[in-house]
């Protein structure tokens, strides 16, 4: 996207400088960083209304209302509403014909003398897009990656300049507004991992598409929403429960997708670890899963058709640009030291050990496995029927290169790689490129090869070029 960047200095300096926006800054943790730099460019009297930051968690609650977790998006929820609410109720009269109101809040736990973990923060901005209009919103959640509290400080401020910034002038282009969140920070800085539209400004914004921008673009390697299309934080779904991934195009969701799912669902919950615990099922679709077939740019129309195929089967989606799986087994680890179980296909699993994927690691592929199976790990490997041979091809009887045998015996006969049990024979056959061969030339044997929710959607909307006999 080519446009000019303006300094974070010269941003604070226009809003200061636009007589019509005026607002609040409610701000917990890290000190009042984005409302200062209001302060310090000049002009601050003409833009903030009121600054507060309740620290202590009795006064806070005193203000907003009881909340589980402090940093949380519940809490920045109540700060936003609670004081847009009072910038209404002390000022729409007097100055509502002329001026667009705003209420920036963040709460954020960063770095501290005590506490040592990851900073994080939740951080929102409610506006009026025009006067006298119904308030607009835009949430998001940060990771501060600098290695020092001031730092962290320093990058919360810039960010939070860039949000309010873009809420007032990128609104009519969200694509664009999210690559400012970016600018003057750099992403070994700070990762925005959640963003959630809502409001008249963004009533045709779809926030699934932009949890897909926020890969896209850089800002985070993985974002996440719901069935319902509900964009959430990965810690909101993840935090302390076991998790089961698979990983596909899904274009479209066939028979043998969900009969790999069901039955490495059906081992995992038997694995002593996870009896009796609540598990995450996660369907992963990566950048590369999403290109277009000749490799070319995502098409976001198929992308949230995709994505409502999944829905209508009730599954959360994670959106990533893990191509290896050892980073997604990162991405997991951080949230979650329950069990993990990863299933897949044969194919997906000769492609695991194949070396030349690792040349960029020092330690090879050696040092790959290590990060993946360094907390409690599984592969889940559903069969291949060999369109050749008409053989099964198995985790059990899957040749790798004779170097890497006695790795893969070791992972197989530690159950680190887990053939699945109990799939349905007539499911072996199917492969999504056939189906979709078949959806495209009207063949209606394709809708027997699909969920009947799956096949109602894509004739019901001519997806992937549906052609109906």
């Amino acid at each position: 996207m080519d446009r000019d960047i303006l300094e974070t200095h010269d941003k604070a300096l226009k809003i200061n400088l636009d007589p019509s926006k005026y607002g609040a800054f409610a701000e917990i943790g890290a000190g009042q960083e984005v409302a200062r730099w209001f302060f310090l460019v000049g002009g601050a009297s003409g833009t903030i209304a009121k600054t507060i930051s309740t620290y202590d968690m009795v006064v806070s609650d005193a203000v907003y209302g009881p909340c589980e977790r402090y940093v949380s998006r519940q809490r920045l929820q109540q700060m936003l509403d609670h004081e847009y609410r009072l910038l209404l109720e002390r000022l729409a009269a007097k100055r509502g014909d002329s001026t667009r109101f705003f209420v920036f809040a963040d709460t954020v736990a960063a770095r501290s003398y005590s506490r040592h973990d990851e900073a994080h923060g939740w951080m929102g901005v409610q506006f009026q897009a025009e006067q006298k209009s119904e308030p607009s919103q835009i949430i998001i959640h940060v990771r501060m990656l600098d290695k020092e509290n001031r730092l962290e400080q320093e990058a919360l401020g810039i960010i939070g300049v860039n949000l309010i910034f873009g809420a007032f002038y990128h609104h009519a282009d969200p694509a664009t507004l999210i690559a400012s969140l970016m600018d003057n920070l750099t992403r070994d800085r700070i990762e925005v991992d959640m963003v959630k539209f809502g409001g008249p400004a963004f009533a045709d914004v779809d926030s699934r598409v932009m949890s897909l921008q926020l890969v896209q673009q850089g800002l985070t390697d993985s974002a996440m929403f719901t069935a319902q299309g509900e964009v959430v934080q990965a810690s909101e779904v993840l935090y302390k429960k076991p998790v089961l991934v698979e990983r596909g195009s899904f274009r479209p969701v066939t028979n043998v997708t969900i009969d790999m799912l069901n039955c490495a669902q059906a081992m995992f919950v038997q694995e002593p670890q996870v009896k009796g615990e609540e598990i995450v099922v996660l369907m992963e679709m990566t950048l590369r899963n999403l290109a277009a077939e000749d490799g070319g740019a995502i098409d976001h129309r198929d992308f949230l058709d995709r994505a409502d195929l999944l829905g209508a089967l009730g599954r959360t989606v994670l959106i990533s640009n893990y191509a290896r799986y050892f980073r997604l087994a990162a991405h997991l680890f951080r949230y979650t030291k329950k069990m993990s179980g990863l299933v897949m296909g044969v194919p997906s699993l000769r492609e695991i050990f194949d070396e030349k994927y690792y040349a960029d690691l020092e330690g090879g592929i050696l040092e790959a496995f290590g990060r993946m199976f360094k907390n409690d790990l599984r592969f889940y490997v559903y069969p291949l029927l060999d369109g050749a041979t008409g053989s099964i091809i198995t985790a059990s009887n899957l040749c790798v290169a004779p170097n890497l045998q006695h790795l893969y015996t070791y992972l197989l006969e530690n159950r680190f790689i887990r053939p699945i049990r109990g799939h349905n024979d007539a499911c072996l056959p199917i492969f999504s490129r056939d189906v979709l061969a078949k959806i495209r030339s009207g063949d209606a044997a394709w809708e027997n090869l699909v969920p009947p929710q799956v096949a109602k959607i894509i004739k019901e909307r001519k997806l992937f070029g549906f052609q109906s006999k």
